[in-house]
């Protein structure tokens, strides 16, 4: 088409999950019950942890990052679908859309970092106990948080500038829930074979690189685990993992079907349920897997609740 004759869209209009009008209401109850859950419990984490000093060690200063970054993601996909679930007008602007995108892939990266952190902890902790406090100072926690959410920072933002170059012209629908960059692709008039090979190299070098690092930590956590003797020691060890591992496979796994899967693409409606877990289920989870059978945790919270 001629570049005079092409109308350029300045802003979008999302279909969301469903056009059924009869689910309208009661989807949107789900979601906000999930969304103040997840903000209650992830908030609540945080305030927890910074409440009790004898929380204040790497492995709860990860946690609370990990809270902070579940509740972003949440925030940055489901207030804009929920207003959308009783509005006739699902219109998002382009910079919002960007912005959208640029929040929910900044805390997106940020929390695959913060994961494979979290599991080098893991694995300092229980192998090698004794340098513990030296190898995992508070120092080195904080600085690879700050690495984490500065990593993340800057993947998405590279992404953004990359998108201000299309023009979408073909179409103003995103049949989607919220600004997925791939949906963008979709209906760009610009050709964005670039963009895509840049999101397929940086998200499986992200994801392979951080879950290879958790695999890897987890593989010598499990041999230390099966050569002690402590049945106590061994039983605590396997629970605190467990945990961490239960989350990684529902965050990693929907991951890669979603960004870094081969062949072809399944349907619309898989790909919605893929990032429905990564968006919203993961983040309203990962405050109670790690936080209900850990009794740190636990007891901080009696703590709090007895005064």
């Amino acid at each position: 088409m001629p570049e005079e004759n092409m109308t350029v869209v300045t802003e979008f209009v999302l279909t969301g999950l469903t056009d059924r009008q009869g689910l309208q209401v009661p989807l949107f109850l789900v979601f906000l019950l999930i969304y103040l859950v997840t903000v209650v419990g992830n908030v609540g984490l945080i305030a927890l942890i910074w409440k009790d000093p004898h929380l204040h060690t790497p492995m709860y200063l990860f946690l609370s990052s990990l809270a902070f970054a579940d509740a972003c993601t949440s925030s940055s996909v489901t207030p804009k679908m929920l207003i959308n679930f009783l509005s006739n007008n699902h219109k998002i602007s382009l910079v919002e859309c960007f912005n959208q995108f640029y929040f929910f892939g900044s805390s997106a990266t940020t929390e695959c970092f913060l994961l494979s952190a979290m599991a080098y902890d893991r694995y300092v902790a229980i192998c090698n106990p004794l340098l513990y406090p030296v190898l995992m100072s508070n120092r080195l926690c904080t600085l690879l948080i700050g690495v984490s959410y500065l990593v993340g920072f800057l993947h998405s933002a590279i992404h953004v500038v990359l998108l201000v170059r299309l023009r979408f012209c073909r179409s103003n629908l995103i049949h989607y829930f919220y600004c997925e960059i791939l949906q963008l692709f979709k209906i760009s008039c610009t050709d964005p074979t670039f963009n895509i090979l840049l999101v397929l190299i940086f998200s499986a070098f992200i994801q392979v690189f951080t879950f290879m690092t958790i695999i890897v930590s987890y593989c010598y956590v499990l041999f230390a685990i099966l050569q002690k003797k402590s049945e106590r020691g061994s039983s605590k060890a396997f629970s605190t993992c467990g945990a961490h591992l239960l989350s990684v496979s529902l965050f990693y796994g929907t991951l890669f079907l979603m960004y870094v899967r081969p062949g072809s693409a399944p349907a619309e409606d898989k790909d919605k349920m893929y990032s429905l877990f990564y968006t919203i289920i993961i983040p309203l989870l990962n405050p109670f897997i790690y936080s209900l059978r850990n009794k740190e945790v636990k007891g901080a919270l009696k703590k709090i609740m007895s005064k």
